[in-house]
């Protein structure tokens, strides 16, 4: 979520982002591979949408900031299947931020802050493709010392594991050092088992279990604003957009075989650039792309490898946005090394996130409310 200040470094006015020209495509890339042709087709109007999820029936569910979700269906948005309004709060960069389904659309996740600021992941039965209300429980909570940086995406991985994301606890420059600091679930990407125990289990493969003094949960660490995250559905690699804070916004990559324990830099580093004299870690994980904001680019978003059928050419391609900037780009990555950055030719506004459907298509939810599908575009 984002604040309209530019010490927050989260929104500001709508505008150019990216150096194409830092990567450019290999010669032996298919030429379809990089001319992929889209259009935005807006196929419902949400509230301050932040987040979507596949569900039952391949149907998209939505996260509206102020609490509620709704379902996409042929005639729009449903009424709310879930309503937490009275439980959390859009100030700052507050609200509802993260839903989730696991694998057999058993269980529903959401990631929320409550009134209070404290992160929180609450689980709900489901059966019959609906929430059942008297089964919910917390499963996590990290309080929060500022209104901002967040995170709250939630994901499960291929391995069946619940994702979580943490922003830093906010202010800015990390003044807690919570980036670096492996005592705090702050600044972190968490992998947890919700079903595993009460109110949750520990993998016992995560990275940091047998690290003194470190939390168990860290899969990864060393980020500002994790805003938004995705597994690729097609090879499992797992691609995070990161919020800068002056100068470079981030996505980094992890590969599907990650033993996880990458560090990402934050708050020693800013993308490749030392932030504010600091000195790189000697096990920093580089960004596989990163942008200034020369061209006032000033917070990514990050979204998903496309995997659909709709549009051939975009198959592979990690499609993401900026949200100053509203332009919809794509990387081609090889390997884990990006070779060809694309601009996708539109425009989807205050982007604040992507959602992928049961089909693999995706969805640019705009803050304002637009829910934005990319369909191929129409041949000149």
């Amino acid at each position: 979520m984002r604040v309209r200040t530019r010490s927050s470094a989260i929104i500001g006015t709508i505008c150019l982002v990216t150096s194409l020209a830092l990567t450019t495509a290999s010669a032996d890339e298919p030429a379809a591979a990089r001319q992929a042709r889209i259009t935005l087709t807006n196929v419902a109007t949400a509230k301050n949408p932040t987040a979507g999820a596949a569900g039952p029936g391949g149907r998209l569910w939505i996260a509206e900031r102020a609490g509620t979700v709704r379902v996409l269906g042929d005639q729009g948005l449903g009424r709310p299947v879930l309503d937490i309004s009275a439980e959390t709060t859009t100030d700052g960069e507050r609200g509802l931020l993260g839903i989730a389904f696991d694998r057999r659309y058993a269980h529903f996740y959401i990631s929320y802050t409550n009134l209070e600021g404290t992160s929180t992941v609450d689980e709900f039965a489901v059966r019959g493709g609906k929430i059942q209300p008297h089964t919910r429980r917390t499963v996590l909570t990290q309080a929060q010392p500022y209104a901002n940086h967040n995170g709250g995406d939630i994901k499960f991985g291929p391995d069946g594991y619940l994702y979580i994301a943490l922003g830093d606890g906010g202010s800015g420059g990390d003044p807690h050092g919570n980036g670096q600091n492996l005592g705090t679930l702050l600044g972190k990407l968490l992998r947890i088992d919700p079903r595993g125990g009460t109110p949750y289990a520990i993998p016992a493969d995560n990275p940091f279990v047998n690290t003194p003094g470190a939390r168990g949960e860290i899969w990864s660490y060393g980020l500002r604003n994790p805003w938004r995250f995705s597994f690729d559905a097609g090879t499992g690699d797992l691609l995070i957009g990161d919020v800068g804070q002056n100068d470079w916004e981030e996505i980094d990559w992890a590969p599907a075989s990650s033993k996880g324990g990458e560090n990402y830099g934050w708050g020693q580093m800013e993308g490749t650039h030392p932030f504010r004299g600091g000195t790189e870690p000697a096990n920093h994980v580089p960004p596989v792309h990163e942008y200034d904001r020369g061209n006032f680019g000033c917070s990514v978003t990050g979204g998903y490898v496309y995997r659909g059928k709709a549009i051939p050419a975009l198959k592979g391609q990690y499609v993401f946005s900026d949200y100053c900037d509203g332009t919809i780009r794509s990387l081609r990555l090889k390997n884990g090394k990006v070779t060809a950055v694309n601009d996708l030719g539109v425009n989807g506004g205050e982007v604040i996130s992507f959602a992928q459907g049961g089909r693999g298509e995706l969805y640019v939810f705009a803050i304002g409310g637009s829910v934005l599908r990319v369909d191929p575009a129409a041949r000149p």
